[in-house]
């Protein structure tokens, strides 16, 4: 049975928190309660002894308690911490490493997975400070439940709503069902752009940013995977707990892959290699002189498809990022480099692809095809990996059968 420990701050999704402490012990958890005092305002801590059975902690210093540290005892006790609602103001402070209440104290002082389920108005949420607040707390290994969209105590309609107490139990159910999944499981994902240098100032690139390899390697090594991620050059922080191999030019991402492929299970080829690269590089700056400039081109190595022939054995996947005939194109590069599997995007649809947070899949392998629908990469990661680990224990136990 797991122990749940469940901060509640002080919004007015408050009320919902009732609904989910039911949910979690219809789960079969035990679950604890501590509140802001804000969040007393709401709903009163009686209401949440009532129906968890136990006393609610409210306050920093209690006098009757062990040592007056009932809330460190607390973060000890749980296997799980789960904050629902969370404030803006709550993962401000949480970001920031204060601890100025009961709530911020037991999420510091734990060792245990972090949970948190936003709920606030749309703006506060959309602020570039709340979502800087994000970044840094999904970079720390906080999991954040997202809000959803829809009409808001304020009369607002937009993203901002705490998710539905059945949804986040159903979340903490599929995050510990899947936590490991890939347990010895080792893969190597790469991400972002190459750059393909013309002169000591100019290069040949393109648009990508690395975000949903990135979130790849995220979400596999939440699934319990050994995760070593191979990147070119992208403004991004490395997830928790992968490890991180920096390159620049499509040679150097070939060599790196090369190097790390073996030792794999899985091989997830997310980065947009260049094809091409200048034949000669100019030691010194080109000047502007001529109206017109030719600069021959020649073939980079096949990052993906060299790979694959390495490690014959490994489950390979691709990304097509097509403009046009998206389905054929992956279709006709699943076949050529003998992948399991292509995930494709159409990067011509605005609001998806490059530059985005979000993103589109067709993913297709030998017999099958399955479509995901616009969504946050992150949560497009998650989905995908699930899929990839379905079909990778597919392969698995047909080798062995």
């Amino acid at each position: 049975m797991k122990k749940i420990l469940l901060g509640i701050t002080g919004g007015i999704a408050a009320y919902k928190s009732a609904e989910l402490l039911r949910c979690l012990q219809r789960s079969g958890a035990e679950v604890r309660v501590v509140m802001s005092e804000a969040a007393a305002r709401f709903v009163t801590p009686l209401t949440f002894q009532a129906l968890s059975g136990y006393p609610v902690c409210t306050d920093l210093f209690t006098a009757d308690s062990a040592a007056g540290m009932d809330h460190i005892e607390l973060s000890r006790w749980a296997d799980i911490v789960l904050i629902a609602p969370a404030t803006a103001d709550f993962m401000a402070k949480l970001a920031t490493g204060q601890a100025n209440d009961v709530v911020t104290t037991v999420c510091l002082a734990r060792s245990v997975p972090l949970f948190i389920a936003p709920a606030m108005n749309q703006w506060m949420w959309s602020n570039i400070a709340t979502q800087d607040n994000c970044t840094v707390l999904r970079q720390r290994g906080v999991t954040i439940l997202d809000p959803t969209e829809g009409v808001q105590a304020c009369g607002d309609v937009g993203f901002g709503r705490m998710l539905e107490p059945q949804d986040i139990m159903q979340r903490l159910v599929e995050n510990d069902s899947m936590r490991h999944a890939l347990a010895g499981v080792r893969t190597l994902v790469t991400a972002g752009p190459t750059r393909e240098p013309i002169d000591p100032v100019r290069y040949i690139s393109n648009r990508s940013s690395g975000k949903m390899g990135y979130e790849l390697a995220a979400a596999l090594h939440d699934y319990g995977a050994e995760v070593v991620l191979v990147s070119g050059p992208v403004a991004l922080e490395t997830p928790l707990g992968v490890s991180r191999i920096q390159v620049e030019t499509a040679q150097d991402m070939h060599q790196a892959v090369q190097q790390n492929l073996k030792e794999c299970d899985i091989f997830i080829a997310a980065a947009a290699v260049s094809d091409y690269r200048p034949r000669d590089i100019a030691s010194n700056k080109i000047k502007k002189s001529k109206k017109e400039r030719i600069i021959p081109l020649v073939l980079n190595p096949d990052v993906l498809a060299e790979g694959v022939r390495t490690a014959s054995s490994i489950f390979s996947v691709g990304f097509a990022a097509e403009t046009e005939h998206m389905a054929k194109y992956a279709r006709l590069k699943l076949e050529k480099k003998q992948l399991d599997m292509i995930a494709a995007n159409d990067v011509s649809i605005e609001g998806q692809g490059f530059d985005s947070n979000q993103n589109a899949l067709t993913v297709i392998w030998q017999g099958g095809e399955k479509t995901f629908p616009l969504m946050a990469k992150r949560d497009l990661a998650k989905q995908l990996v699930a899929l990839i680990i379905e079909k990778y224990n597919e392969k698995s136990r047909s080798k062995n059968s």
